[in-house]
């Protein structure tokens, strides 16, 4: 069992670190005083707590004694005693309590503002879905494991100091007051006697809370990830609830429904029965703790070898230093929730990282970007792989001037490659891609994304609401044959699940006309049109925007003569692998 727990400790150890390494210039950064400040304060107020229990300490041990002294003087002095400690005590536990829950939610939005500044930057919320590691739903490990991580190691560390605090003070106390006693059935004194028993009854509780708490982790773990399948299972219907009720498939949901909860209810069936051994042992630990003290020094007051309020003090001491030793088994659940959350928010910190580019890279190795001098767009020796690693395009070169218009299409995943590649959202490769500098560049993907929220703000989006006139919206919705939206600029909804696919794509294609960009890439963004709406959006395109720079991939090359060029892309390893560069 000890290996066991040196494994756990290492664990625990190795997870701090790495979390410190991420979490710490939270209080090292420049202009973070105001976080230094309240930890000291907070630090000040735990020794405040720990000095107004040690003052409880010695006012029980004067109360007991007045009482057993029968003074009416100075009971009635230690009450009032007693009232200013309880004052004192309501004060710094307010104070302390505000100060600690500040920390944690400065902390988590520092953590959270670092790490979302990671995610959405240089198109890593993208890339991490084609990355190898440990860092599946990164929204999750933002808003949840930052959450557990920050608020969980402020809690633990005020509970460690509080209780090292606590053992430490107790300790001499214990000491002071416990003093000798007999070895049963000899005339050998034992000194502190007290303390030994102290550490022999947390030590005896922790190993035994060890044991009993081990299948409660297990089946904790399992219960877990049941209700996990059952949360997606559950999000999974209502994702597809369409194609649900179409396919009249409800019968068929409710029976998985009802199996993985039925996984659920043996899950939780085993996690009550882990309980109760751990419940009833914690039971019997936490109602003995205050009982055995004052069995062991009850034979030195009925010999009057100590005052009642020794008797009492005593007792005490042995309960509070008891409960310090006890802090690591006390403590168990939290030290393995906090090292499960913090060892997740590390590793989508570190897989993010490994994403930005290092500045001393061998030459070659990656894309390179830069801003073209004449405003053309200029690919130079381009080479796409795969994430693992496969070639997909090979020593490619094109130039497109400013105002042409190019058609690309091919093999789909090389044309999608491409255009995620001077999207910058495709690192797999290498070469250079220059991109005209001083222009507006809008990628449009073959589902564009949709916020939620009123329409107004879906169509100005990525800039303000309010950043274009009610004029220009309405122009724009009727250039892309949604006019009838226009009534419905307030109105907010959930419109990539309100509008069909085709009119969502027309809303991409609105944005285009009314923010007017001067280079604009399109990914199969027409593809979901028949000929003819496809050859009257494109002539739309022609018309309302004479000065256009644009290139389309596409999979369905049938309106050609809108386009000055033709750019076939065949995959790299085929027998016809050189691209085709045509003019229309």
């Amino acid at each position: 069992m000890s290996a066991v727990l040196a494994s756990r400790a290492a664990r625990v150890r190795d997870a701090a670190w790495l979390f410190a390494r991420l979490a710490a210039p939270y209080w090292s950064g420049q202009g973070h005083w105001r976080a230094r400040g309240a930890t000291i304060l907070l630090v000040a107020l735990t020794a405040a707590q720990v000095g107004l229990v040690i003052g409880i300490s010695y006012w029980n041990r004067r109360f007991f004694d007045a009482l057993e002294a029968r003074s009416l003087h100075e009971l009635l002095r230690q009450i009032g005693v007693f009232a200013l400690i309880l004052g004192l005590t309501m004060t710094v536990t307010a104070l302390h309590l505000h100060i600690k829950r500040w920390i944690m939610l400065d902390w988590r939005r520092w953590l959270t503002r670092r790490l979302v500044g990671q995610w959405m930057s240089q198109a890593h919320h993208y890339q991490l879905q084609f990355t190898k590691g440990e860092h599946d739903n990164p929204d999750q490990r933002i808003a949840e494991d930052v959450r557990i991580a920050t608020e969980l190691a402020v809690s633990l560390a005020h509970s460690l100091l509080y209780s090292l605090l606590i053992g430490f003070s107790f300790f001499d106390i214990l000491l002071d007051v416990s003093g000798s006693a007999p070895l049963p059935g000899t005339d050998l004194m034992v000194p502190a006697y007290m303390v030994l028993l102290a550490f022999l009854y947390a030590g005896t509780g922790t190993v035994l809370g060890f044991l009993l708490g081990r299948p409660l982790v297990r089946t904790t773990n399992r219960l877990q990830t049941v209700e996990a399948n059952l949360r997606f299972n559950l999000a999974q219907a209502r994702e597809h609830s369409e194609s649900i009720a179409l396919m009249r498939g409800e019968a068929l949901e409710r029976r998985d429904a009802s199996r993985l909860f039925g996984d659920v209810a043996q899950g939780f069936n085993r996690q009550t029965v882990a309980y109760l051994g751990i419940v009833s042992f914690s039971t019997a630990y936490g109602n003995l703790l205050p009982v055995f003290p004052l069995l062991v020094t009850a034979p030195q007051y009925v010999a009057g070898a100590i005052t009642l309020g020794v008797l009492m003090q005593t007792v005490q001491a042995f309960q509070q230093f008891t409960s310090a030793l006890s802090w690591p088994i006390d403590h168990l659940g939290e030290i393995a929730t906090w090292r499960a959350s913090a060892g997740r928010v590390v590793s989508l910190h570190r897989d993010m990282e490994a994403l930005e580019p290092e500045d001393d890279r061998e030459a070659g190795e990656g894309i390179r970007f830069f801003r073209t001098t004449r405003g053309d767009l200029e690919i130079r020796s381009l080479r796409l792989a795969e994430p693992a690693g496969k070639p997909l395009l090979d020593d490619f070169s094109l130039r497109v001037r400013r105002g042409e218009r190019v058609l690309i299409h091919g093999d789909a995943d090389v044309t999608l490659a491409l255009f995620k590649a001077m999207a910058g959202l495709w690192p797999w490769g290498s070469g250079e891609i220059g991109l005209p500098n001083g222009h507006d560049l809008t990628f449009m993907p073959q589902h564009p994304y949709l916020p939620h929220g009123t329409l107004r703000a879906v169509l100005c989006y990525p800039y303000a609401a309010d950043a274009f006139p009610a004029a220009s919206l309405d122009r724009a919705l009727e250039c892309a044959g949604l006019a009838w939206l226009a009534p419905r600029l307030e109105d907010t909804d959930d419109w990539s699940h309100a509008l069909p696919l085709r009119a969502r794509q027309r809303l991409g294609l609105a944005r285009i006309f009314l923010q007017q960009p001067a280079w604009v890439f399109l990914e199969e963004a027409l593809d979901g049109f028949d000929r003819k709406g496809k050859a009257g959006m494109l002539d739309t395109l022609h018309r309302e925007l004479p000065n256009l720079t644009l290139l389309a991939i596409s999979r369905q090359p049938d309106d050609e003569r809108f386009f000055d060029r033709v750019v076939v892309l065949p995959r790299a390893g085929q027998p016809d692998e050189t691209p085709v560069l045509a003019e229309t």
